[in-house]
């Protein structure tokens, strides 16, 4: 998961971007970029931490120009992240370009051996990110008719070749020297990405935006999301300009983007993020009086914080009284990033801090987003238990996560996942509760569907096993794992760039 921001401004962009990560920060906290263009050169500073760390007002002066993108990442093969792979990435042969991207290529292997072999061009580090930069720098090349010069129909034709060559998720923001502002969006529509604009008194400004709440922030009124395989380009003038550069495309969004990754005043593809994690506490509430009528629950404690909108719903309609039961340090990382099961663990207390007045003597219903690995989950109930509850009732507002997660998610191990090869029950005994109770799949999705009937299908690979791409075998998956592994082992040091980059060197 990764967040990423693209401006065409009026004024100075350094500020804005840099505002819009820390709204995106929830999206990546392992590293954060920003690259602006002024006349013909690129200035970017990248490095790893919090937004507010990477950055200081000597980087942010060093940051001229009215053009940029920013991002903040992640990284998904779950181990600390290499500086070197931190975002922006860019190129400049023969166009200088730079790119920030959200999700994962499923096919990343082959699309190196063709740019080694075939398009002659050298990759400098493992991110797939980097790969897909220079599939767009060839395709640029590849379609453009005039030498070294670039026009709006050349630009969209280069990302249907980009459409073509490349599987998997990918939402992208990219500035091309000396033309303007592309943004696009993979054919299935599995990444978030719209675009927002703002009247000045020197014109129309442009914001290209992972979640809605980052233009709400920045004063920019939403227009559109970006459609799935749309192509937009912005040149530096502001002038607008979209096309759909792929073949079949359809609408699938990641349906963990509403269960936990993004923001809950956020709105995606038309669904807002808030409204649904109300209705999943509607349908938990309905399944709790279907399957347990006579139920003793006496609270309902959320775990903070995604999960608090559905707790408070679940309450409402069970007829129960809602409180918070945990206080949560912001100043922690979120636990589902971290990169060591070791670290997650410790942090856990760390992060979380029981009141111990609304569990004494209770029976307390624990309403969580979800239960991936089952580390935190753990923890808690043991948590709410020393804090003096009676019984420790737990309730996930997300199915079962059994399978991993190949679209840009931090959960490509099957076996770090505590639901794999478990049945409801274990998964229970497991995280030392009382009772558990997860939310049915299709009850996920009609939480979804309410807020906007028009998504017919979901990229729910986590919860069924089905990978709208396609083209994910075992093998695969293996391969997947293997990496993350070897990740793990070969943490690298901190550090920062900064590049002044002369676009067409």
């Amino acid at each position: 998961m990764c967040g990423i921001l693209g401006i065409v401004a009026q004024t100075p962009a350094n500020q804005i971007l840099y505002d819009g990560l820390l709204v995106l920060q929830h999206r990546g906290q392992d590293a954060a970029g920003i690259a602006t263009i002024d006349g013909n050169t690129f200035h970017m500073h990248k490095g790893n931490g919090l937004v507010r760390d990477v950055f200081r007002t000597r980087n942010m002066r060093a940051l001229p120009g009215n053009a940029g993108i920013a991002h903040v990442r992640y990284p998904t093969a779950g181990s600390a992240v290499d500086h070197n792979e931190a975002q922006p990435f860019y190129v400049n042969s023969p166009f200088g370009i730079v790119l920030g991207h959200n999700g994962n290529l499923t096919n990343t292997e082959q699309l190196q051996q063709e740019l080694f072999l075939e398009d002659r061009r050298h990759v400098n580090t493992n991110s797939d990110s980097e790969v897909l930069l220079n599939v767009l720098a060839h395709e640029l090349q590849a379609n453009s008719t005039m030498r070294y010069r670039l026009d709006i129909k050349t630009i969209f034709a280069a990302v249907t070749g980009v459409h073509r060559r490349c599987r998997g998720a990918y939402a992208v923001v990219a500035v091309i020297a000396g033309y303007g502002l592309l943004a696009f969006r993979d054919s299935y529509g599995i990444r978030p990405l719209m675009v927002g604009s703002h009247q000045t008194e020197q014109g129309v400004e442009y914001l290209i935006a992972s979640e809605s709440v980052a233009l709400d922030t920045l004063g920019f009124k939403f227009l559109r999301d970006v459609a799935p395989g749309e192509a937009i380009f912005i040149d530096l003038e502001g002038n607008f300009h979209s096309q759909q550069c792929a073949e079949n495309p359809t609408l699938n969004p990641c349906i963990f983007e509403y269960v936990y990754l993004a923001r809950p005043d956020s709105v995606l593809d038309g669904v807002s993020v808030y409204e649904t994690r109300l209705h999943m506490g509607e349908s938990l509430a309905e399944k709790i009086l279907r399957e347990w009528p006579q139920h003793d629950i006496d609270v309902v404690i959320p775990i903070p914080d995604s999960s608090r909108p559905s707790a408070l719903q679940l309450a409402n309609h069970l007829g129960i009284t809602f409180r918070e039961g945990f206080v949560k340090n912001r100043y922690i990382g979120r636990t589902f990033i971290m990169p060591g099961q070791a670290m997650r663990k410790k942090s856990v207390r760390q992060k979380l801090n029981a009141i111990s007045v609304e569990f004494k003597g209770k029976n307390v219903l624990l309403v969580d987003d979800s239960i991936v690995r089952g580390t935190t989950s753990r923890e808690i109930v043991q948590m709410a238990r020393d804090a003096g509850a009676r019984k420790v009732y737990f309730a996930s507002a997300a199915p079962p996560v059994r399978f991993p997660n190949v679209y840009g998610i931090d959960m490509p191990s099957r076996h770090e996942l505590i639901a794999t090869g478990r049945n409801d029950e274990e998964i229970c005994r497991e995280i030392g509760a009382d009772r558990l109770i997860y939310q049915d799949l299709e009850d996920l999705k009609t939480a979804v569907r309410k807020a906007n009937s028009a998504i017919q299908s979901f990229e729910a690979s986590c919860f069924d096993g089905v990978y709208i791409t396609g083209d994910i075998t075992p093998d695969y998956l293996d391969t997947v794992e293997a990496a993350r592994e070897a990740g793990k082992a070969n943490k690298d040091d901190a550090g920062q760039l900064d590049l002044n980059l002369a676009a067409n060197d």
